[in-house]
């Protein structure tokens, strides 16, 4: 009988908790780590958590462990979900390179953009001394939120979920060992594919940046996806998703629209953006970020934009709008995100042709 797959679930937040109690309701094996041991305190002592989710699985997901130790974290799984915020990735990175091992399976929910190359290349630079598995999700696969220290809360599954390992040849493999628990996940080409389908990056920043006042006014008291999208904001988000388009044909990539994206997640369908959004009906309900500190911004801005107009530079593409985002976050936050997030040079891949970039994600061979 084939051995069955342990799960670590690497992040206790918004999405960990929903992950790992989902998981363990499914009847895996699940650890969960988190780096800070009272963040989790109450789940180890409860010995898992509650989901509420409008389909099944629901109710109290038992974990196997809970846990503030990577090395012991990792010593229970053969496949890790890491579902932390990206701006973690490298860390997380550092610290479970001693501890990989050469069968184990590293998923990033989601990568945002570059997130298996910039994973890889700091596992490089810490000499892990294996080869794990590492691939990213195109987007993560739950609209979800941490309803206490350890209740979660699923609103909507995505349908379809592309996911992508770095190199490509090694996505089939992925894809197979998830399979028993999310067959939503489906091959994601590659993953610059992945990386440059990132929706966050479209529909995360802006949308708050552009509702700023709002935000502020209220404490996030409106909905987010519903009230914050405008007529005259969906306009916005509709340039921003043509330059990211633009960049991945210059790599040779198609890239999905947003409208086509929406479509494939969630099966919301419209004439424009603004239509389709309104009616994707998981949106409703979410309310938006109680402040502008927030990952929307803090996170998609040097993690999501930042390496798309990286991308866009060194290929020889305009991306005004972009780089108008980019701005505008830099200016509220009175930060520089260009020389705090990811580029060509960070995710390992600076002296690269467009060809050799291709060839590397889809084989892992160098020129």
């Amino acid at each position: 009988m084939e051995k069955e797959n342990r799960y670590v679930v690497v992040g206790a937040g918004n999405g960990g908790k929903a992950m790992a109690a989902y998981l363990a309701l499914l009847g895996a094996q699940v650890t969960l780590y988190n780096r800070t041991a009272n963040r989790v305190e109450i789940i180890r002592l409860r010995g898992g958590i509650d989901l509420e989710n409008p389909n099944e699985p629901n109710g109290f997901g038992k974990l196997h462990k809970v846990t503030d130790n990577m090395e012991e974290a990792l010593n229970e799984a053969d496949i890790v979900m890491v579902v932390v915020p990206s701006t973690a990735h490298a860390d997380i990175a550092k610290a479970a390179a001693p501890h990989l091992r050469d069968d184990h399976i590293v998923i990033l929910h989601p990568g945002r953009t570059g997130g298996a190359l910039e994973f890889r290349h700091n596992l490089a630079k810490e000499n892990c001394p294996t080869q794990p598995i590492i691939a990213e999700a195109e987007t993560f696969i739950f609209a979800s939120r941490s309803e206490g220290p350890s209740q979660a809360r699923i609103f909507r599954i995505k349908e379809a979920v592309p996911l992508a390992a770095l190199p490509a040849i090694n996505t089939a493999k992925v894809l197979e060992a998830i399979h028993p628990v999310f067959p939503q996940f489906i091959d994601g080409k590659n993953v610059l594919q992945t990386g440059l389908n990132n929706m966050g990056a479209i529909f995360h920043p802006a949308l708050a940046l552009l509702n700023a006042g709002w935000i502020e006014a209220t404490s996030g008291d409106f909905e987010f996806y519903v009230d914050g999208v405008t007529p005259s904001v969906a306009k916005v988000l509709e340039v921003l998703d043509r330059e990211r388009v633009t960049v991945a044909s210059a790599i040779g990539l198609k890239a999905r629209t947003a409208l086509e994206w929406l479509e494939l997640a969630y099966n919301a369908t419209g004439n424009d953006l603004h239509e389709a959004m309104h009616n994707q009906t998981g949106y409703y309900g979410i309310r938006a970020p109680g402040t502008l500190n927030h990952r929307y911004i803090t996170e998609e801005i040097p993690m999501s934009l930042v390496p798309i107009a990286s991308f866009a530079k060194t290929y020889g593409v305009s991306v005004n709008g972009i780089e108008s985002i980019i701005n505008l976050a830099n200016f509220i936050h009175g930060t520089d995100y260009r020389r705090k997030g990811r580029t060509v040079e960070r995710l390992g891949i600076r002296d690269m042709s467009v060809g050799e970039v291709v060839k590397f994600v889809e084989t892992g061979e160098r020129d």
